[in-house]
């Protein structure tokens, strides 16, 4: 992909490598089409509560090889770890040229507006008191899209019919799930407005969203960059301007050509290749 779309700053959250649900062919299309300045990893990126020697295919690998690239090139990266990705909550403060590994960061937008940018993890009260109910749950949110995929096959090859989501059809028909994203985003919302920012972002809960929210002490612009497991979506900001980049059919379509046109290296040669941009990182 000769062009690519300059963009000030890409936020995206909820990547999930090293799952069967993650698209991570359709994220490395997207990274490639596009010229960040600055990129936030908002959590959840790499799955370290469900990571398997037995599942970890190319097309993950090729996500962090190209991350590293981007650190070569000189784009801004700062790593959020999440609740999956927790265990790298122990490196923050690690910096590795424009790479950074921060529990959160607060960036300067136009016209000296401020975005306070953390995964949101904190606000979950399962995670604080019952974190072996959230890794059941996420095993069991796992096994859903694998189902999900078998139900996709059948409805697009079988009966003609478009994609479907069975835990997003789940999500928005319980009472209690769409009471809990409210409850979240009120909850950003209004620690935000306290902190005096203009922009919370957030990722966590899989809900891709931009909306302003208006309580007794002022309002502020919440925003989620959703996921890429069902939504497949992305948070971009540019010249003073938010939007909420999801995956479109045409992109699959350039993305299913770009794969065909594309040799496949093995493992071993991603491996070898993601080592030489190790070191490049750390000789500049």
């Amino acid at each position: 992909m000769k062009h690519k779309r300059p963009v000030d700053l890409v936020i995206i959250s909820d990547v999930h490598l090293g799952t069967y649900g993650c698209h991570a062919k359709h994220l490395l299309h997207y990274l490639k089409s596009i010229k960040p300045e600055t990129l936030v990893l908002n959590g959840d990126i790499i799955d370290i509560w469900q990571f398997s020697k037995r599942y970890w295919p190319k097309s993950h690998m090729k996500v962090i090889k190209y991350v590293m690239e981007l650190i070569n090139k000189g784009a801004k990266i700062y790593y959020i770890p999440g609740n999956h990705d927790e265990t790298l909550r122990r490196f923050v403060g690690f910096s590795l040229g424009s790479f950074k590994i921060v529990n959160k960061v607060v960036l300067n937008l136009d016209k000296g507006e401020k975005a306070w940018i953390f995964h949101g993890d904190v606000f979950d009260v399962t995670m604080q008191h019952s974190k072996w109910l959230t890794r059941l749950g996420a095993v069991g949110y796992d096994l859903l899209i694998r189902i999900n995929g078998v139900a996709n096959f059948c409805s697009e090859r079988i009966l003609n019919k478009g994609k479907i989501s069975l835990s997003k059809k789940i999500k928005n028909s319980v009472k209690t799930a769409v009471k809990y994203i409210n409850n979240f985003e009120e909850t950003a919302a209004s620690i935000g407005i306290s902190n005096g920012y203009q922009y919370v972002v957030c990722g966590h809960i899989h809900h891709p969203e931009i909306k302003e929210i208006t309580t007794s002490a002022g309002s502020i612009t919440y925003l989620n960059s959703g996921d890429w497991i069902e939504n497949l979506s992305a948070l971009e900001y540019h010249r003073g301007k938010w939007t909420v980049h999801k995956f479109s059919k045409t992109d699959e379509e350039q993305m299913i050509e770009k794969i065909e046109d594309d040799a496949e290296p093995n493992n071993q040669e991603l491996f070898q290749n993601l080592l030489r941009e190790f070191n490049i990182s750390i000789a500049s």
